[in-house]
């Protein structure tokens, strides 16, 4: 199956690229940014008030689908150039379709 072309973006859509499901969050003239749907890693920080030195850490992997919204995005948005476009597809099927 073709790879999606720059005009077939949307903020909103949904798209594939490396196994992994993507929104688009922002068209350009010339790069698509979007944020991964996957799951993702969140390091919680907590310093209890009033307290100068003392902290404590968390980390685990989040699922939560309010990290998907925005903007602005709690997670990284990532630059898809023209090359990276190039292996964008509209859906998992043809991602796993041979070539």
């Amino acid at each position: 199956m073709a790879a999606m072309t720059h005009n077939e973006f949307r903020i909103g859509k949904d798209f594939w690229s490396g196994g992994t499901l993507w929104r688009c969050t922002d068209v350009g003239t010339r790069v698509i940014v979007g944020i991964s749907l996957g799951p993702h890693g969140v390091v919680e920080h907590e310093v209890p008030n009033g307290a100068r030195t003392l902290s404590s850490q968390r980390s685990h992997v989040s699922t939560d689908p309010d990290w998907f919204n925005g903007p602005p995005y709690a997670i990284v948005e990532h630059v898809f150039d023209e090359y990276d476009i190039a292996g964008c597809l509209p859906t998992r099927d043809e991602e796993s379709s041979p070539g």
